[in-house]
C-alpha cells in the first residue's frame, strides 16, 4: 500500500494501525510505547546541538563527570519547529556511564517554577550512572525561541 498524506482534520472511529511519524498537532491519545529510532551519544562535556536534542534521546557512557549544555531556545525552537505551547520530552540515558551527567540549561531556557521550588526532584539536573541512570526532562516552549525546563522522571 502506498503512503497517504492528509490535509486538514482527520478522524478515525477505529484508531490507526502502524507507526505514527512526522509532526503531530492537536490532541493525541493512545497507549503503547514510544521508540526513539535515533539516539545520540554525548560522552564528554559539550554543548548539545539542536539536532542532537531533537532526537529526544541522548546516551552517555563516560567514565568521567560529564556536563551537557542544552542549545539556546532559538536554536532548539527552530530545530523542533516550536511555537508557543510546544511540549517536548528529552530522555537522558546514563545507564552505561561510570560517572554523573549534569544537564546545563542555556540562553532562553529556564528552570520552571516547580524546578526552582523543588530542586531535589523537578530541578534535579544530575543523572546518576548505572541502573538508575535514566531521566526525562520536559521542555515547554513559551515562544518559538524560549523554553521552560523541568525534570519529570
Amino acid at each position: 500500500m502506498a503512503s497517504t498524506t492528509f490535509s486538514g482534520p482527520v478522524t478515525s472511529t477505529n484508531g490507526f494501525i502502524g507507526a505514527l511519524t512526522g509532526n503531530v498537532t492537536g490532541n493525541v491519545a493512545g497507549s503503547g510505547s514510544i521508540t526513539h529510532a535515533t539516539t545520540v551519544a554525548i560522552d564528554a562535556t559539550a554543548t548539545a546541538t539542536a539536532t542532537q536534542v531533537a532526537t529526544g534521546y541522548i546516551t552517555s557512557t563516560s567514565a568521567a563527570p560529564t556536563s551537557i549544555t542544552l542549545p539556546t531556545g532559538t536554536l532548539l525552537g527552530a530545530a523542533l519547529s516550536a511555537t508557543k505551547g510546544t511540549i517536548f520530552d528529552l530522555y537522558i540515558d546514563n545507564t552505561a556511564g561510570a560517572s554523573t551527567v549534569t544537564i546545563v540549561v542555556a540562553v532562553n531556557g529556564i528552570l520552571s517554577t516547580a524546578a526552582a521550588d523543588s530542586g531535589a526532584s523537578f530541578g534535579d539536573l544530575t543523572v546518576a550512572s548505572g541502573v538508575t541512570g535514566l531521566a526525562r526532562y520536559t521542555l515547554m516552549f513559551s515562544s518559538a525561541t524560549a523554553y521552560v525546563f523541568t525534570r519529570t522522571a
